[in-house]
């Protein structure tokens, strides 16, 4: 079976749950922190429990926050293929969620931005696999590596871009690179929409994937066809959009109550990749994930996905036993 590797940072999540944010120079009180190990950690976890096998490529280090991300990897069975950097800990991000649930990140750096072109490579991908990438990786140091060792993956690669919000501000020469080697793209829609240049969702998804088609065009070397690429770009409670083959499908979601949506992008996307390394096609794999951050939303924590038991439960009772 085709595995999923992720390449970006894991990191240990510090979350404080807040009334408000602060002003500026201000300070609120809040209830004891709880920490996490959240990042590349929670997409890791839900393709895990989504059925996939999934490996961790990035760079952890040495002290408690490393051996707590590690300690969540290995119970699910999600591998670590590089070696521990030695001598400095995994960072923290900063999450402060309010009320509506909506969260706010302040992200540190260190081990976890130690990644080589070789310890990417222990993770050894094949033809089928899918190597998911953010655009969060795509600052120094890890930049210059990561995009060298995409460039060199093996046809029959998969490579699945989770933009982020800093991708459309990127220097368009970056941009066209990574993009020349993406085969998905999957987003919320505002990240989609800063990408493109419009607010309308549907045009913003045309204008994705044609940038998709041209970056591969141009490339000396691009691994895929010109217009082959998958977009897929979330529009929260509401569902996804998948365009596929020159097609834009719509996939609904389903609306919750939420208590923290920290993380439901990326038990989204782990449960999105995890159904097409097992076989599924895009849009059964996007209801999958619909189905997963759904449920996600209403549980604390940024990597409490569901298990596939439990999406199978929920897509049960939502649509009269069926699943598809």
């Amino acid at each position: 079976m085709p595995r999923v590797i992720h390449t970006a940072q894991a990191l240990v999540d510090m979350v404080v749950q807040v009334p408000s944010l602060p002003r500026r120079g201000g300070n609120v009180m809040a209830p004891p922190a709880t920490s996490y190990a959240g990042g590349a950690v929670n997409i890791l976890l839900a393709a895990a429990r989504s059925g996939a096998e999934a490996v961790h490529a990035g760079a952890i280090g040495t002290g408690p926050n490393g051996d707590l991300i590690r300690e969540a990897l290995e119970a699910e069975g999600v591998a670590c293929s590089a070696p521990p950097v030695q001598g400095v800990d995994t960072a923290v991000c900063v999450v402060l969620v309010e009320p509506t649930a909506e969260r706010t990140f302040v992200t540190t750096m260190a081990a976890e931005r130690r990644v080589t072109f070789e310890s990417l490579s222990t993770a050894d991908p094949q033809p089928g696999d899918l190597v998911c990438v953010s655009g969060y990786s795509l600052f120094e140091p890890t930049r210059d590596p990561l995009v060298r060792w995409l460039e060199s993956l093996p046809d029959g690669v998969v490579v699945v871009l989770d933009p982020g919000a800093p991708f459309a501000s990127m220097p368009q020469e970056l941009r066209e690179r990574v993009l020349a080697v993406t085969d998905v793209w999957t987003s919320n829609a505002e990240e989609a929409a800063e990408l493109a240049g419009t607010d309308d969702l549907e045009h913003s998804i045309e204008r994705v994937a044609d940038l998709l088609a041209t970056s591969a065009h141009q490339a000396v070397a691009s691994p895929r066809m010109p217009g082959t690429a998958v977009v897929i770009v979330r529009d929260g409670p509401r569902g996804c959009w998948v365009r596929e083959e020159s097609a834009t499908t719509y996939m609904p979601g389903f609306p919750q109550t939420p208590v923290d949506t920290n993380g439901a992008g990326d038990a989204h996307t782990g449960a999105l990749v995890a159904r097409r390394a097992l076989g599924e096609d895009w849009l059964s794999s996007a209801r999958w994930a619909n189905a997963a951050a759904a449920i996600k939303v209403t549980r604390r924590g940024p990597a409490t996905a569901p298990t596939a038991t439990e999406v199978q439960q929920f897509l049960e009772s939502t649509n009269g036993g069926r699943t598809r």
